[in-house]
Parts: C-alpha cells; sequence; structure tokens
C-alpha cells in the first residue's frame, strides 16, 4: 500500500483524484492534507515525513497582478522542497506542470521553474520525479471562469446566458477522469521522468465544442431527450454538461401523461444512445439504492405510488430531497459522484422504471456504495 499526499486536493483536479484514489483503498492510504501546511513547517515536515507519494497540485493560476501568480507558486515549490530537504524525504514527487511551460507568461514560467526546481531536488537527494506535462483538463465541478472553457460554457447555458468565442483556436483537452488515471499509473510506475507529456484525448476547434453544449441544452436541458453519444469525448462532455444544473430546482421532471377511456400512456424516455431499462417495485418503508457512479448516465421515474429520492454530491453535506407520486408520474436523472438512493413513504407499492445507458457488468459495475 503506497501513501499518498495531495497538495491541493481541495481543488478541481486534486478532488477528482483524491476520490478516486478512496475507491480502492487496498492500494492508496490518503494522507491528511490541508492548505494551512504551506504556512507551517513543522505541519509541512509531518506531511511529507507519512508520504510515499507526493502530487503536487497546488498552485495560483488567476490573479491581476501575474507577479502573484508566479511568486506564489515559486513559493509553493520551495515549501515542499525544504520540507523534503529538512526529513531526508525520498518520497516520489508528481508535479503538475502545464503546456503554457514555453509560453510567454509568468504562469507558464512558474511552472517550468518549479519543475526544474525539483529536478534539480532529485538529482541532490536521490528521490524520484515526474514531470507532469498537461494539456487543457475539463470536467464536473470545474469552475466556470476559472478551471476551463468548457466549464464557463455550460455554466453559461444552464444559467440563461449566452457563451462568447473569443478565440476559436483548435483545442487539445483531456478529461479529469483520464487525467487521474494517467497519474494514478505514473504513482503505480514508480519511475522518474524529468517531462512527461500527458496525451491529450480529444483534439477540437472551441465552436465544435460549444455547438455540442448547444445541443445538449436544447434536447437535454430543455427537451430531456438523452443525445445521441458517438464517441467518448462525447459521454464525457455530456456528463460534464449535466453537473452544471441547479439540480435542486430542474427535479423532478413531470411526464406528459396522455389518458383516454382506456387508462394512461407516458413516455418515459427518448434517447439518441441505448442502455438498460428496468423496473422495480419496492413495498412501504424500504430504501434503494445509497450509491453513485463515476461514468454512468441514469435514470429514476415514479410511475405509481410516493417515492423520495435523494441525492448527495460526494465530499459533501448538503442533501437534496425530490418529492415524486405516481399520480403526476415524474424523474430525476443522476448526476456522476452523486449518491443517491430511493424510498417508498407511501402506503403502497412503489413502481419505479429505472433507465441507464449501459447494461449492468458485474466486472466494472461502475456502483460504489456509500450511504446518502
Amino acid at each position: 500500500m503506497k501513501k499518498i499526499g495531495i497538495t491541493g486536493q481541495e481543488g478541481f483536479v486534486g478532488k477528482h483524484l483524491y476520490n478516486t484514489l478512496k475507491l480502492t483503498p487496498e492500494a492508496f492510504e490518503l494522507v491528511p492534507y490541508d492548505i494551512s501546511f504551506f504556512s507551517d513547517d513543522e505541519k509541512m515536515k509531518n506531511f511529507v515525513q507519512n508520504c510515499d507519494v507526493i502530487v503536487h497540485l497546488a498552485a495560483m493560476n488567476r490573479h491581476d497582478d501575474p507577479q502573484v501568480i508566479y511568486d506564489t507558486n515559486i513559493a509553493l515549490v520551495d515549501k515542499i522542497i525544504s520540507a523534503l530537504e529538512e526529513t531526508g524525504s525520498k518520497a516520489h514527487v508528481l508535479f503538475s506542470s502545464s503546456s503554457q511551460e514555453e509560453r510567454d507568461n509568468l504562469y507558464g514560467k512558474s511552472k517550468k521553474e518549479g519543475r526544474e526546481m525539483f529536478i534539480k531536488w532529485a538529482e541532490k537527494s536521490g528521490g524520484n520525479f515526474t514531470g507532469l506535462i498537461i494539456p487543457n483538463v475539463f470536467g464536473p465541478f470545474g469552475k466556470p471562469n476559472y478551471n476551463s472553457f468548457i466549464a464557463t460554457f455550460c455554466h453559461q447555458l444552464t444559467h440563461g446566458e449566452t457563451p462568447k468565442i473569443d478565440n476559436d483556436g483548435v483545442v487539445h483537452l483531456i478529461y479529469v477522469g483520464e487525467l487521474v488515471q494517467e497519474i494514478i499509473g505514473q504513482i503505480n510506475l514508480g519511475e522518474s521522468k524529468a517531462v512527461y507529456e500527458v496525451p491529450y484525448t480529444s483534439t477540437n476547434k472551441v465552436s465544435e465544442v460549444l455547438a455540442k453544449l448547444e445541443n445538449y441544452k436544447n434536447l437535454y436541458f430543455h427537451g430531456n431527450e438523452i443525445p445521441e453519444l458517438k464517441t467518448d469525448f462525447d459521454y464525457h462532455l455530456f456528463n460534464t454538461f449535466r453537473c452544471y444544473f441547479d439540480i435542486q430546482n430542474h427535479y423532478p421532471i413531470k411526464f406528459t401523461k396522455n389518458t383516454d377511456p382506456r387508462g394512461a400512456f407516458v413516455e418515459i424516455i427518448r434517447l439518441g444512445i441505448g442502455g438498460q431499462c428496468s423496473f422495480s417495485t419496492t413495498v412501504p418503508g424500504i430504501t434503494r439504492g445509497n450509491h453513485y457512479h463515476t461514468r454512468k448516465i441514469e435514470r429514476f421515474a415514479v410511475i405509481k405510488g410516493k417515492a423520495l429520492i435523494q441525492l448527495r454530491k460526494i465530499d459533501t453535506d448538503e442533501v437534496l430531497d425530490f418529492y415524486l407520486d405516481g399520480e403526476e408520474p415524474a424523474f430525476v436523472d443522476m448526476p456522476i459522484w452523486y449518491t443517491h438512493n430511493i424510498k417508498n413513504i407511501g402506503e403502497e407499492e412503489l413502481y419505479t422504471i429505472f433507465w441507464i445507458n449501459e447494461p449492468y457488468d458485474p466486472e466494472d459495475a461502475d456502483t460504489y456504495f456509500e450511504e446518502v
């Protein structure tokens, strides 16, 4: 078992890495970290001493004064190196640098010089170092106007704003989940690499990405239809888009109920992809679920009885409650990285239809149990 410490684990990539490593506790032990360690030498030394691997993600990349960005990032690297030297640590350090290293800006300069500082430490101490050159990253829960243009577009399209393209260039992208797997791969490899260029997984013009997101808005956000998703990039982009809804106010969505003397007809889902559709009956007082997915798209549709559907984003305490009644059939879609359940709160059997975008595979279930 490797003891892993992640600086900046409260950030976009750090949180995804932290939550993914938690899924395999038999392989990785996560060393507690707090941003305050950088202002307390003893806490930083204690942190370093407890780590077999340090993934240094903490950095500043936005500020009105570029010099502040440069000074801050160099100081963070210096703090870690000082702790490594004082403790004699031989930890494997992985440093997140950027494709902006070669650009003429102080952020790129801080990343390049920070990587070179770690290389010198490794050469002097005999420690291991991997310098990760990371392309543009996107994924769920990135901050708009901060982490990526995709985060900005997703937020704008789901909050009544109109995206604007300033530069319709070609962008090399990697999904945050793919980046996390690259980092874990380098952790497991355990070899020094002064430079490891993390391969991008898709290439798109900014306008092409926006066109896809606008299609998701029209089909899914407004029309409740699952769009056609042909590539891995499409799946990742769609799952990213879904995480920017105001979930509490968006769900539950009522179906259109068509009635005539024969009874009623309700369309449950319209989609451009396949998957698995199933139904369940649940006796009063019973709760199903209490698990989350990291990639699957899932819909719960209540058609008979009374239900409480609850969602909670991993690593948060806020529980979202949705009350559904089969008298007015409705559905809630499950965002990735939200643990969820459904409880029969009525006095009769609850009838629920479930749709998920891929058939269940016990060898790769993408289902992780955690109480809401």
